[in-house]
């Protein structure tokens, strides 16, 4: 078993820099089953959910080269399997748009019920929805999806919820869809819009991505030949803003996008913390305990659910009682629990969870619910006093890349080591 060993009570100095987006990364990558040919893909995330995506790719028949860390070149000019290996699409959650990719390309998909974190109910009924409005036929049954069509037809698709996953995989299938599609109601978060960029660059016709209405114009192929770099990684920008805050620290981040952190910075300083932005970096920074402030998760521009831990965090040891609202997720507040063994004075109610500020926090033995838990708790334990053991890293494996070591280059005493069963 994999463990972090943290040394805390030191705040966080220097500079890092962002790695490419998990959550675009893992819906560009099934994207890529759409092209006839090959493309090169930069500024990809060395993570787990990453390896295991280009794994599927691979079984399905496309050809994968790593030309570094994080630069792959994929061929899918012969890809014609459409069944993907179930014990490994149950593995995470993103696996879902590899329904959309081979529903377009082959007219057919089978594919094993998404896993990933367990945030509580997270039904695919608008993705579902989006797929028999273009004329499929879905079955869901067995642990598994199942979907048909002999023809796509580019149709009018309404979501009755805002939703990241049904937005893209709709995207996804309508690419190579017979006439015009247009989504109302879609979600307008940054890797939206870097999936449909992706897609543009290899000839596809996407208008509207980053509004609440999207227009793809079905082409009839996609050629590639190209490489397209994604988008650099806003929740891991933010996760290092929000460590700058909560121990008091004085961080530079690179390779990062400040407007798509604007809703953050807003509560940063609120929060009594400093923030500069300065073309593709931003200097964070605080000189005392951070101040209370209320928290309402939103659909993209609003405050992401995503950071929704990490700013716990910072709420849990702040001057005041803060309020959060989790508006997405029911069980995102599982890591309050950790929390709470290291001094923490949180109560948790379904979805509202209030922190009543303590002067510190104390090291403890605790374990990563989730991915956000995971990286909330690596703060925690920084700023704790004492040592924290933390344990279940997969889960942070799956979405930051290399995350110990950028914090160690900040100056956080963090180890990892493997400790038999």
């Amino acid at each position: 078993m994999n463990k972090y060993i943290i040394n805390g009570g030191k705040p966080l100095y220097g500079e890092i820099e962002i790695s490419g987006a998990k959550n675009a990364a893992v819906a560009i990558l099934p994207a890529a089953l759409l092209i006839n040919g090959k493309c090169t893909i930069e500024n990809l995330p060395n993570i787990s959910d990453v390896k295991i995506s280009c794994d599927i790719l691979s079984k399905l028949g496309a050809k994968i080269e790593w030309i570094n860390n994080n630069t792959i070149t994929i061929d899918s000019s012969s890809v014609t399997e459409f069944k993907a290996p179930v014990d490994m699409t149950s593995k995470f959650r993103a696996s879902y748009y590899l329904i959309g990719a081979l529903l377009s390309r082959c007219k057919n998909v089978e594919v094993g019920l998404p896993g990933g974190c367990n945030l509580g109910a997270r039904p695919i009924d608008q993705h579902i929805k989006g797929f028999e409005a273009l004329g499929a036929t879905v079955n869901v049954s067995n642990g598994k999806i199942q979907a048909s069509a002999k023809n796509l037809q580019g149709t009018s698709i309404y979501l009755d919820m805002v939703s990241v996953g049904a937005t893209i995989n709709i995207m996804l299938a309508s690419v190579l869809a017979n006439g015009t599609t247009t989504i109302d109601n879609a979600a307008k978060e940054p890797h939206i819009v870097d999936v449909a960029n992706f897609l543009n660059t290899m000839g596809a016709d996407i208008r509207g991505a980053g509004t609440d209405v999207i227009k793809i114009n079905g082409v009839k192929e996609l050629k590639g030949n190209t490489s397209y770099s994604i988008v650099p990684d806003q929740i891991e920008a933010g996760t290092f803003m929000l460590a700058a805050i909560a121990s008091k620290g004085d961080i530079i981040i690179k390779n990062c996008i400040s407007e798509h952190l604007d809703c953050l910075t807003a509560k940063i300083i609120e929060m009594g913390g400093h923030v500069e932005e300065d073309g593709d970096q931003i200097h964070v920074w605080a000189d005392s305990r951070p101040n209370k402030a209320n928290i309402k998760t939103l659909p993209y521009p609003g405050f992401p659910t995503d950071l929704q831990p990490q700013i716990g965090v910072a709420l849990s040891i702040a001057n005041g009682t803060s309020i959060i609202n989790e508006s997405i997720w029911e069980s995102r507040f599982q890591y309050t629990n950790e929390l709470n063994k290291m001094g923490a004075k949180i109560s948790p109610q379904g979805k509202t969870a209030i922190f009543e500020g303590v002067e510190k926090l104390s090291g403890a033995p605790v374990y990563a619910t989730d991915l956000r838990a995971g990286a909330a708790l690596i703060i925690a334990g920084i700023i704790a006093e004492g040592t924290t053991e933390l344990y279940n890293l997969s889960h942070i494996d799956r979405g930051y890349e290399n995350i110990e070591e950028k914090f160690r280059k900040l100056g956080a005493n963090i180890t990892r080591v493997i400790e038999e069963d």
